[in-house]
């Protein structure tokens, strides 16, 4: 009797742990499914289709198309060069765009389209996750709001986000911030499992405040003397520009940008759980309307004479100012990340090549690309979900800057 009673107690406990057990994944699925999504983001089989469907895994905010979208009109196509070179190197292009899971690929020049296709299932209507490339977003309407004299560059972050005091970023110039010179000790390596990048992926991942990330990090070096890439440097240019505005990330970018440049599609942002946009990564649109905010870019900010970014934004943030911003000489096949190129507020300049450095550049993790070339007048934006990105010691950069040299060149 005793044993019997002692089996049935037992039973009974192995069954309220069992229900204790699903009633918290009852409650944290949400949760779950997030992390389960975050950890296995860039799994091979999984990453390209994971690039375009965001809003299936995270909390999202939309910004609604342009009632008048810009047309972008169609030139005779031109086929892409067969390959490159890269140092010592000659790749086949197609073989390279194979190999980084290219999800589609654009040229615009002057103004239109000569070459654009899709793959590994792509199309014109899916909104393609841009990563890093949203930094320049963020710089654009950033730069409006200083236009509107709604934010001063040369005062701190802090005096419009107060919680950031106490935080690395008190007493931080926002324009060192724009230069992504905080002085914020930070480490930026995905490959490292236990990188601040990646402690940051957790927080998305659980829906957690993406203020309270920022205001947990501190002080490395003294801001405005190094250069250090650091992305929730942009996170707090969007808290500063949320404060300063009144309006969310979503909802000015609507107003100022999206619409006044013609925007085809909707577009949406990924948020925390407090509705606070990921500024430094999580703008989702489609492949032509990231095409437009380039050409946007190659016109110095104007479209159908209306200048939409402000032409001395336009020129400071795309014009490194300080040595620790500068390019450096190209470097070849020996260029590792980007080290070697300059920096403006939230662009890239890389290193110069053939007596001229007439290109900026809007650059994503896995391959997200908008390549600018004003002596060429060409656009090129590329969209990827390439796994390997990271393994490669992010050679994926350089190799792909290659790539748009050769194609620019072709159209000389």
């Amino acid at each position: 009797m005793k044993q019997h009673l002692r089996g049935f107690a037992l039973r009974n406990a192995l069954l309220f742990v069992v229900a204790s057990c699903l009633v918290i994944a009852w409650i944290f699925q949400t949760e779950l499914n997030r992390l389960y999504h975050t950890l296995s983001w860039f799994d091979e089989d999984k990453i390209v289709i994971n690039m375009r469907t965001s809003d299936v895994h995270f909390p999202v905010s939309s910004m609604s198309k342009s009632s008048k979208p810009q047309v972008l009109s169609q030139a005779e196509a031109k086929k892409l060069p067969e390959s490159f070179d890269f140092g010592a190197q000659s790749i086949n292009t197609q073989e390279y765009l194979d190999y980084t899971h290219t999800g589609s690929l654009l040229v615009a020049d002057h103004g239109k389209i000569r070459f654009e296709e899709y793959y590994r299932e792509e199309t014109e209507n899916d909104r393609h996750i841009s990563f890093s490339v949203a930094k320049s977003f963020i710089s654009a309407a950033f730069g409006v709001a200083v236009n509107e004299g709604k934010i001063d560059i040369q005062k701190n972050a802090d005096d419009y986000v107060p919680m950031l005091k106490g935080s690395g970023y008190e007493g931080v110039r926002i324009k060192d911030i724009l230069q992504m010179s905080s002085g914020v000790k930070f480490n930026e390596d995905y490959g490292d499992l236990t990188s601040d990048i990646n402690r940051f992926g957790q927080t998305m991942a659980l829906g957690k405040s993406f203020d309270d990330f920022a205001a947990s990090l501190v002080r490395e070096v003294k801001p405005g003397t190094r250069r250090h890439y650091v992305s929730i440097d942009t996170q707090v240019l969007g808290m500063v520009l949320t404060r300063a505005t009144g309006q969310s990330i979503s909802s000015y970018m609507q107003e100022k940008l999206w619409h006044p440049m013609g925007a085809e599609s909707d577009a949406y942002w990924i948020t925390d759980d407090n509705g606070m946009a990921m500024a430094l990564g999580g703008l989702n649109a489609v492949l032509r309307d990231y095409t437009r905010f380039g050409l946007l870019y190659l016109n110095e900010g104007t479209l159908n004479g209306k200048q939409i970014i402000p032409k001395q934004w336009f020129v400071d943030s795309t014009t490194p100012d300080a040595p620790h911003l500068m390019p450096k000489a190209d470097s070849g096949a020996n260029t590792s990340g980007l080290t070697d190129w300059g920096y403006g507020y939230q662009w890239w300049i890389p290193p110069t090549l053939e007596g001229h450095n007439d290109v900026i550049m809007a650059v994503g993790i896995y391959d997200q690309y908008i390549y600018i070339d004003y002596k060429r007048q060409l656009v090129i934006t590329k969209l990827s979900g390439n796994p390997f990105y990271t393994s490669d010691n992010y050679e994926s950069v350089p190799k792909t800057l290659a790539l748009f040299r050769a194609i620019a060149r072709s159209y000389d």
